[in-house]
């Protein structure tokens, strides 16, 4: 079985032409052998391509000797004609062997430059799963490169033929998978659930990742305010990478622990990752202000304890990025101030609907601002759904757009009687039981309290039903790590999963006697974690509110 890069395309639902292209990496996963490697781009948001990975290109596969093979594929009905074989999309065409032909100039031209001249192989192939080729000669591609209606069933036979596993290594072959997911902007999945195995890799979203690195200018002061879904985490991973490959310290500091703890799985080498109270504790610790974690009062003597603190150069660093800037308070501004050296670039990353503690912004002076509004994580109905409820309270959620191309999501309302606090039990356990039943596995659901950790009454709870749950006991070890349940479900407060997200999200114990701001930036946050199905479990105010056609 071949392995398909990026690997979490099966946790997307897709029609239109993405379906096409979803059949066909089904077909060469499971017909190309286990030391073949596809990359695609059937999920990816793309500002100007639709689901290409290089130009025209749906798939490069590469073999176990390097070789590699752009493989376009033109579903539907083409035309051929005198200048050769084309595409029909609305009032245009365009003709296909001349985009195939650009996009193979193209790679050689990249190759050439990263590898140099004749240290590669790039074959081509034109994949028409729906057309049947009259004429080869006018196709403009020569016919042993064209896989028709007539040989589709040999897609992958023909592949191995011109992709041998047997030859002799190209030259290229060490260095070719680190260039292609160089130039595909691949990274680590920031959103996979804690604690789950292995690590997903996903394409940066269209915008915030890959352009708002390009800024320069002196100081490098730059405050991004970017919506749920919009590329902030992934932006802030890769600032880290950028920082490691020129040699230079980073500094990663956020608000919740349980963000810290996953970035610090995904984060490059040498990159210093904290929540803002482990940074505390880890340079107070440096001047002997070791500080009881089991103090009713820790943090406030944590954040004492490091405004006062000397700075060595140990805790100086070229880059600091502070993420869920929202929940900062203005007191730490200043005192992670002295963590940047005279030169140094300090990147802050916020979403003002993310603030559930409604504090005040904090004031950044002189700051550089970037806004980014597209969120490309949440399915087009759910961000629709996010839009009219919670942009009546919050004005601002009313002016996001959608940059996912997946919808249908079918949001689903599970209610309970909010007079019987044993009631959102049993409407819990039902919803993870609807989960299941859809396909999706006890690993990609998230249970997420509405009422937050304390409030909540799932949290003394080790089971629902037959579901064991993992979640945070609220207690931390001598060290400051937080010490969890074991289960297969996660459970965890809207607060602390702010930065995460999960395939499935169950919302549960949502309940207001008035849907005001705080409530609304609650939704917003718990419905903006689920990248592919949202169950919201609620009382049955809640639920005939949020149900409300307005």
């Amino acid at each position: 079985m071949a392995r398909l890069i990026p690997d979490d395309w099966k946790n997307l639902a897709a029609t239109g032409a993405a379906e096409r292209e979803r059949e066909t990496l089904a077909l060469l996963e499971a017909a190309l052998p286990d030391d073949y490697t596809v990359y695609h781009g059937v999920h990816w948001t793309r500002l100007n391509r639709a689901f290409s990975v290089f130009g025209e290109a749906d798939f490069v596969i590469v073999s176990p000797a390097g070789r590699v093979m752009l493989v376009e594929q033109k579903a539907g009905f083409l035309r051929e004609t005198p200048k050769g074989l084309v595409k029909v999309y609305l009032q245009t065409e365009r003709n296909v062997s001349v985009q195939l032909a650009r996009t193979l100039e193209n790679l050689h031209r990249r190759f050439t430059a990263a590898f140099g001249a004749g240290t590669y192989c790039i074959e081509a192939l034109l994949f028409c799963p729906d057309y049947i080729v009259k004429n080869a000669a006018i196709a403009g591609v020569p016919s042993e490169s064209i896989v028709d209606a007539t040989r589709k069933d040999r897609l992958a036979s023909v592949i191995l033929g011109a992709l041998p596993a047997d030859e002799p290594k190209q030259p290229c072959s060490a260095k070719i998978h680190h260039f292609l997911a160089d130039e595909l902007a691949l990274t680590p999945d920031t959103s996979a659930l804690v604690g789950q195995a292995g690590t997903l890799v996903t394409r940066l979203s269209g915008g915030l990742a890959t352009w708002a690195r390009r800024l320069e200018f002196k100081p490098f002061r730059l405050r991004v305010i970017g919506t749920a879904g919009s590329g902030k985490t992934q932006l802030a991973v890769q600032v880290m990478k950028d920082a490691a490959a020129k040699g230079k310290r980073a500094l990663y500091v956020c608000f919740n622990r349980p963000l810290a703890d996953h970035i610090s799985r995904v984060a490059p080498e040498g990159a210093r990752i904290a929540n803002y109270h482990q940074l505390c504790d880890s340079v107070a610790r440096d001047v002997g202000a070791v500080q009881d974690f089991r103090a009713t009062d820790v943090f406030g003597r944590l954040e004492a304890a490091f405004a006062s603190a000397p700075i060595g150069e140990r805790w100086k660093f070229d880059v600091l990025i502070v993420d869920e800037g929202q929940d900062f308070q203005e007191a730490w501004v200043e005192a992670l101030a002295r963590l940047v050296k005279p030169d140094g670039a300090w990147w802050w990353l916020e979403d003002p609907l993310q603030n559930l503690y409604m504090r005040e912004p904090v004031a950044l002076p002189g700051w550089t601002v970037l806004t980014e509004t597209t969120n490309y994580r949440s399915p087009r109905d759910i961000l629709e759904f996010v839009r009219e409820k919670v942009g009546a309270a919050v004005p601002r959620a009313s002016g996001l757009t959608a940059g996912s191309p997946f919808d249908g999501s079918q949001i689903s309302f599970t209610s309970y009687d909010g007079a019987h606090e044993e009631a959102v039990v049993d409407a819990t356990k039902r919803a993870i039981t609807q989960a299941l039943s859809l396909g999706f596995r006890k690993q990609d659901i998230a249970v997420l309290s509405f009422r937050g950790r304390e409030g909540s009454l799932l949290t003394a709870l080790e089971h629902l039903g037959p579901h064991r749950l993992r979640s945070f006991t609220g207690k931390y070890d001598l060290f400051g790590n937080p010490e969890y349940r074991e289960g297969d479900v996660l459970l965890e407060s809207i607060y602390r999963f702010k930065g995460q997200s999960a395939p499935c999200v169950v919302l549960t114990e949502v309940d207001f006697d008035e849907f005001d701001e705080r409530a609304a930036r609650k939704l917003f946050v718990g419905a903006t974690r689920a990248t592919m199905k949202l169950i919201v479990v609620g009382s049955r105010r809640a639920c005939a509110a949020l149900e409300a056609q307005d």
